[in-house]
């Protein structure tokens, strides 16, 4: 079988840290198997440190690092979205700006794509780590296994955004990314499921996270309970969820994301949502 090709896709902005992007870079270019193509889009003005950053990647790596300049910011959903488009392999591998590839990642998920054609969508675990790469806290698991993943996505987003490979032609059939305030991916997996495809998530780490008291902030808040509760409600309305269930999500995050302070919303992540690490 011929080796299958894909795209590494990523976006960064003007509060992006030219070092955390470095690293997230190194983790990319240092893989056990190679990106055929790395589109990174630019999401408006940056700082001249970061568009200096670019180019030392640029210059090192100029076979596969194309640059997509967008002259203003757009948001992540539609950064991804015009990335998507532009990607020349059917399948693309996400990557925030902060975090780190486990060395092996992409092997795993092309693995995973050559064993089971069938699949549109591979995602895996994360750590998520604070200050250092070796301070991780703690571990996000999701459903291995297409039944349980699409039961999960029920309440809860079922993958871990940053681990996501999927087929280009899969995500685009379902609409592509869109608009949506902090849920453009779970926006998209909910609109893949209405469209019937087969989930996999491999049982473990594929990306190190940076998180901090940043992170519970932008879980909070009345406009992203917003976002959520009108997600859940299309999901009721697509018949994914019953009436009871959406009643129950809203609520679930009414209490989380609005009615609780940000350091007790921390403290729920880390202690109900997160494994600990040994």
């Amino acid at each position: 079988m011929p080796a299958l090709k894909f795209s590494v896709l990523m976006s960064v902005y003007k509060n992006d840290k030219p070092e955390w992007f470095a690293q997230a870079m190194e983790s990319i270019v240092c893989q056990t198997r190679l990106p055929d193509e790395v589109i990174l889009v630019v999401d408006g003005p940056i700082p001249s440190c970061l568009v200096k950053a670019i180019n030392f990647f640029l210059a090192k790596h100029p076979k596969i690092l194309r640059v997509i300049w967008l002259e203003k910011n757009c948001g992540l959903g539609i950064s991804r979205k015009i990335g998507l488009e532009n990607c020349s392999h059917n399948l693309v591998a996400f990557m925030d700006s902060d975090d780190i590839a486990s060395n092996n990642r992409f092997e795993r998920q092309i693995a995973c794509f050559q064993e089971d054609g069938d699949l549109s969508l591979v995602g895996g675990l994360i750590s998520e780590f604070i200050d250092s790469p070796e301070n991780i806290i703690g571990i996000r698991k999701v459903p291995e296994k297409d039944f349980a993943i699409k039961e999960y996505l029920k309440s809860r987003c079922p993958f871990n955004h940053v681990t996501v490979m999927l087929k280009r032609d899969s995500a685009l059939e379902a609409g592509n990314f869109l608009d949506w305030y902090c849920n453009e991916d779970y926006y998209l997996w909910v609109r893949m499921f209405l469209k019937g495809y087969k989930f996999y998530n491999l049982q473990e780490v594929l990306v190190n996270v940076r998180v901090g008291k940043e992170m519970y902030e932008r879980r909070g808040g009345m406009k992203y309970f917003k976002s959520e509760a009108k997600l859940q409600i299309f999901m009721w309305r697509n018949g994914i969820i019953s009436v009871a269930r959406l009643f129950i999500n809203v609520f679930i995050r009414l209490l989380v994301q609005v009615l609780m302070p940000n350091y007790l919303r921390g403290f729920v992540f880390r202690t109900l949502f997160r494994a600990k690490t040994a």
